[in-house]
C-alpha cells in the first residue's frame, strides 16, 4: 500500500471509528432519554389514577344510569341502587373506574393500565409475570417496580406501584380482612415506546448517513490535500534523485515549499553538492593512483628497457670505433652504415612504444588491431618473460573501434601480475576471439595462485600481497577502472598453487566516433 493509501486509510478508519462511537452513543442516550421519560410518565399516571380512585372511594363510589353499555358490577354487594322515581343507577367503585378509564386510554394510545392482586376478587384481575415478580418485590419492601416489555406492536415500558389501604376503601375490602396500611394490590400501568423507537431508528439513520458523507468529504479533502501538499512534492523530489547525477545539481527541479519537504529538497541539493564535489576529489585521487601505478610499472620495465638498449647500443659503438679506424674503407662504412640506421630504429621503436605507456589522456576511441596490441605489450614485456613459456592463440583478426592505450595498461598490468606470480617460471596464456559482438581477451597463468578468501579484494585500491617495495596495490584496481570506463566487464577465476585467470569482455564498434565527447558511455 502506498503512502497515500496509508494516510487515507488511517484518516477513514479514525473518522469511522468517531462516528460509529457516536452513534452508539447517541442511540443509547436517546433510548435513556425515551425510557426516562416514560418513567415519569407513568409515575405521574400513577399519580392521577390514585387521586382519582381516592376520590372516588372518598365519595363511596360513582353512580351511572344503568344502560346496555353501562352494566351492574356483580362482585359488589349493592351493585344497583333505586331512586324513588324508578331510576336504576349502577355503582362503580374505584376499581371498575380504573378498568374503564384504561380502556378509554389504550384506545387513545397513551397506554393502558389496571388494578391487580395476588388474591383479586375479580378473576380479570389476576397478575401477569412482570405483576407478580412486582408483588412480590413490594412485600419486601420496593417502592415501585419497572421492566421493558415487547409486544406486537414494539417495545412497552412497564410500571408498577403498590395500592395501599386507606380507610376509605374498608367499605368495600374490610371483608376481604384487610386493614389500612395493607398493600391489598398493585396499579400496573403499560407505557407504549414503540413511537419512540421508530424516531430513534431515524434520527440513527440521519445520523449514519452524515457521518458517511462527511468520512467521504473529509476523504476526498484529504486526498486531494496530500496530492498538493505531499505526493507531488514527493513524487517531484523522486524524480530529482533519478535524474541526479546525469542532470547538473542546479537543473534539477526540486520542491521549494517552506515546510518539511521543502527543506528536504534544499537539504538534498546540498547533499548532491557535496557528492559532486567528493566525486570530483576522488576522480583527481584516481588519476593521480593511475598515473602512480604506470609510473610503478615502468620502473618494473627498467630493466627489460635497458637490455632491448644496451644490446644495439654496444653493436653500434662497435661499429662507429671500426670506422674510426679505418675512416678511408668505404666497403666497412658500406657494411657498418645500415647496421647503425637499424640499431636506432630498433631503439626509436622501442621508447616510443615506452613513451606510449606512460601518457596520461582521456580514451581516444580509433580502430585498433587488439592482437598487435598485445603483442606491442608481450615485446615491453620481452626481458621479464625471458623463463616463461608464452602460448598465444589470438583469433580476433580483425579492426575496431576501441581505446588502443587502455587495452595495452590492462594486458600490461595483468601480464606483470602473471610474470611477478611466476619467480620460478612457468606458462602464460594469452587468447583473443570475437563473441556476440564482444572482444573476450583472456589472460593464464600457472602461478601461486590467489586464495578464495582474497579473491573479492584483489580489485580494492592498494591491496597487495607482495613484500614491500613489489607491489602499489593499484594494478588490478586500475584495471577494472580501464574496463569499466570501456563499459566492460572482468572476472578472475583462481586455485592456489595452479594458477589464475583473467578473462576481460568489452563491447566493440565496427564505426568509430570522431571524439570520445560524442560517446557519452565511454566518458571518463
Amino acid at each position: 500500500m502506498t503512502l497515500k493509501g496509508k494516510f487515507i486509510f488511517a484518516v477513514v478508519t479514525i473518522l469511522t471509528l468517531s462516528y460509529g462511537l457516536l452513534l452508539i452513543y447517541t442511540s443509547h442516550l436517546q433510548n435513556r432519554l425515551v425510557i426516562g421519560q416514560a418513567e415519569q410518565q407513568a409515575r405521574m399516571l400513577y399519580k392521577q389514577i390514585l387521586l382519582t380512585r381516592q376520590w372516588v372511594a372518598d365519595h363511596q363510589g360513582l353512580f351511572l344510569v344503568q344502560s346496555e353499555t353501562t352494566r351492574p358490577n356483580v362482585y359488589l354487594n349493592e351493585p344497583v341502587m333505586t331512586t324513588e322515581t324508578g331510576l336504576m343507577l349502577v355503582k362503580r367503585n374505584p376499581a371498575m373506574v380504573t378498568r374503564e378509564l384504561s380502556e378509554y386510554a389504550a384506545r387513545s394510545g397513551l397506554g393502558w393500565f389496571r388494578v391487580t392482586s395476588l388474591r383479586p376478587v375479580n378473576p380479570g384481575n389476576a397478575p401477569d409475570a412482570f405483576e407478580q415478580e412486582s408483588l412480590h418485590s413490594f412485600s419486601k419492601g420496593e417502592s415501585e417496580h419497572l421492566a421493558i416489555d415487547r409486544n406486537n406492536d414494539g417495545r412497552v415500558l412497564r410500571y408498577a406501584a403498590p395500592l395501599i389501604t386507606e380507610t376509605s376503601c374498608l367499605s368495600c375490602h374490610s371483608e376481604h380482612g384487610y386493614h389500612p396500611g395493607d398493600i391489598r394490590g398493585a396499579l400496573s400501568i403499560s407505557i407504549p415506546i414503540a413511537w419512540a423507537d421508530a424516531f430513534i431508528e431515524t434520527n440513527n439513520q440521519t445520523i449514519f448517513l452524515l457521518g458517511l458523507l462527511s468520512v467521504l468529504t473529509a476523504a476526498a479533502v484529504m486526498l486531494l490535500l496530500f496530492n498538493r501538499l505531499v505526493a507531488r512534492p514527493m513524487h517531484q523530489l523522486a524524480k530529482a534523485m533519478t535524474a541526479f547525477p546525469e542532470q547538473a545539481v542546479e537543473a534539477l527541479d526540486l520542491p521549494v515549499a517552506k515546510d518539511e519537504i521543502g527543506r528536504l529538497g534544499t537539504s538534498f541539493r546540498a547533499l548532491c553538492q557535496r557528492l559532486s564535489a567528493s566525486q570530483q576529489a576522488l576522480a583527481a585521487a584516481g588519476e593521480k593512483g593511475f598515473r602512480a601505478e604506470k609510473l610503478a610499472a615502468l620502473g618494473q620495465l627498467t630493466a627489460g628497457i635497458a637490455h632491448e638498449i644496451n644490446n644495439p647500443l654496444a653493436g653500434m659503438l662497435n661499429c662507429v670505433k671500426s670506422m674510426q679506424e679505418e675512416p678511408e674503407n668505404l666497403d666497412l662504412q658500406k657494411r657498418y652504415l645500415p647496421l647503425l640506421h637499424k640499431g636506432l630504429k630498433r631503439i626509436e621503436l622501442t621508447m616510443r612504444q615506452l613513451l606510449n605507456y606512460g601518457r596520461v589522456e582521456p580514451l581516444q576511441i580509433h580502430q585498433v588491431d587488439i592482437d598487435m596490441v598485445i603483442l606491442d605489450c608481450l615485446e615491453l614485456l620481452g626481458h621479464r618473460l625471458r623463463d616463461i613459456v608464452v602460448n598465444l592463440d589470438l583469433r580476433f583478426n580483425n579492426l575496431c573501434c576501441i581505446d588502443s592505450e587502455a587495452i595495452k595498461q590492462i594486458v600490461m598490468n595483468i601480464a606483470l601480475n602473471a610474470t611477478q606470480a611466476m619467480p620460478d617460471g612457468g606458462h602464460l596464456n594469452i587468447a583473443s576471439r570475437e563473441e556476440n559482438r564482444l572482444v573476450v581477451l583472456t589472460i593464464e597463468d600457472t602461478g601461486i595462485g590467489i586464495a578464495r578468501e582474497l579473491l573479492d579484494r584483489i580489485f580494492d585500491p592498494f591491496f597487495t600481497t607482495k613484500e614491500v617495495g613489489k607491489g602499489t596495490g593499484l594494478g588490478l584496481a586500475v584495471t577494472l577502472a580501464m574496463v569499466q570506463r570501456l563499459n566492460g566487464q572482468i572476472d578472475v577465476q583462481s586455485q592456489p598453487g595452479k594458477g589464475s585467470t583473467f578473462i576481460i569482455t568489452l563491447p566493440i564498434d565496427r564505426q568509430c566516433l570522431n571524439s570520445e565527447n560524442n560517446n557519452p558511455s565511454l566518458r571518463d
